[in-house]
């Protein structure tokens, strides 16, 4: 039982839906203060009333996390809403499926802003805030593909996911400094409104490639970024782990069949 969220203020960035939802969902079910970041407002606004409803405390803050001033404008928000922030969920992202054949420069420039540049600037943008607090938490939402997989059509998305990785650890000496540590959440293919729209053959093929037999849940991915976020994961900062379901472990379906 993890006993060090309650009261704590959390930002979590492409918070409306997807992964975001459920890590912001599984932090104001523990006590956390939510700040929901998020383009769309009648998203965030659903996000938060869901959150509210089920009794916890969340609001949101209209935001392009690649855009410096707006970054810094989400973090005002969060510390004039909650007192502060204690916790980044580094979450926004996207993943538009085009093939190296038919990228453009601006596809790839896209991709790298929402999902990598976009953690540089929401860490920086937060220093101030941990350093103030005396401690904090950033927990980067990276992925499989990329760092260890790939898949045609991502290689702007893997690319951006392993740069993520490549961030955090020299992150991770300079936050020390500030009693912050960083790591990041690696999911393998999660049911989330994106999946849904590959279409049924492509889930069915994923669900039967994972050794657990099932695509993974958004609270798995928010249970994992909750661990990360306590107090009891003190001491661990530049890491990474991989919530998949066993997908990147078998050589091939044939290595499924006998289980």
């Amino acid at each position: 039982m993890l006993t060090s969220i309650s009261g704590r203020s959390v930002v979590v960035t492409g918070g409306s839906k997807g992964i975001g939802l459920g890590i912001a969902r599984i932090f104001a079910a523990q006590g956390a203060k939510v700040m929901i970041a998020a383009r769309g407002e009648a998203a965030a606004s659903a996000a938060v009333d869901a959150i509210r409803a089920a009794g916890g405390t969340a609001a949101f803050h209209l935001c392009d996390v690649s855009d410096w001033q707006q970054v810094q404008g989400l973090v005002a928000s969060a510390t004039a809403a909650h007192g502060g922030v204690d916790i980044l969920c580094a979450n926004a992202g996207i993943f538009p499926q085009v093939k190296i054949v038919d990228m453009m420069p601006e596809d790839w420039d896209g991709v790298m802003s929402s999902n990598l540049k976009s953690t540089f600037l929401c860490v920086k943008a937060c220093i101030p805030a941990f350093e103030a607090a005396g401690k904090g938490r950033v927990i980067v939402t990276s992925s499989i593909t990329g760092p260890v997989t790939g898949y045609p059509g991502w290689a702007h998305y893997g690319a951006s996911k392993a740069g993520q990785l490549g961030f955090l650890k020299t992150a991770a000496m300079e936050l020390a400094r500030y009693n912050t540590t960083i790591n990041a959440v690696m999911p393998g293919n999660v049911m989330t409104e994106g999946l849904q729209g590959l279409g049924e053959d492509y889930l069915a093929t994923m669900a039967a490639s994972i050794p657990l037999g099932r695509l993974g849940a958004v609270e798995d991915i928010g249970n994992a970024a909750l661990f990360f976020a306590s107090d009891e994961a003190g001491y661990i900062t530049g890491q990474q782990i991989v919530v998949d379901g066993g997908q990147i472990l078998p050589e091939s379906l044939e290595a499924l069949a006998g289980i």
